[in-house]
């Protein structure tokens, strides 16, 4: 199987990356359609989520990544502490299969200089909702820090991913 993940800057934070582009989530979601019947996975923000949301098949889940740690900001109450994930299509989960939740709670990283840099337990838990196994295919469409696909071919080299 062949699965997409997908984390650009999230509309209207364009300007808060060197490439200053926003991203068209229109197009961007009909590819992630089109390209990944499997599954994919699109992160955006939670002020974002009402206009990326409606561009989105009808069979998408709203997952959720609780950040542990979360910067405060002057005039900014409450916190920006969680951030929704778009996931569409993945394996089916059979019932002998360890069970996943629709969140995982993971501290943010302030190591790699990119904004919005995924940590590598949030990884894990996209790798896990996807049901990703020994032999499929996952493309990260931004890779940023390239944690995404890091993380996803040292788990396939330890077979740490597949049980």
């Amino acid at each position: 199987m062949r699965f997409a993940y997908a984390d650009p800057p999230y509309p209207g934070m364009a300007h808060r990356y060197p490439e200053n582009t926003e991203v068209d989530h229109a197009v961007l979601i009909a590819e992630l359609v089109d390209g990944f019947p499997d599954g994919w996975a699109l992160s955006t923000s939670s002020v974002a989520l009402q206009q990326v949301l409606p561009l989105c098949p009808d069979h998408v889940r709203i997952m959720d990544w609780v950040k542990t740690f979360a910067a405060w900001k002057h005039n900014v109450n409450p916190s920006y502490a969680w951030e929704p994930v778009i996931v569409q299509g993945g394996r089916r989960r059979l019932d002998d299969q360890l069970k996943i939740r629709d969140w995982v709670s993971a501290k943010i990283t302030l190591e790699t200089g990119v904004i919005g840099a995924k940590p590598a337990g949030f990884c894990r838990w996209l790798f896990d909702v996807l049901n990703v196994e020994d032999g499929d295919e996952l493309v990260d469409l931004y890779p940023g820090t390239g944690i995404v696909t890091k993380e996803f071919n040292r788990r396939c080299a330890t077979g740490a991913l597949f049980h």
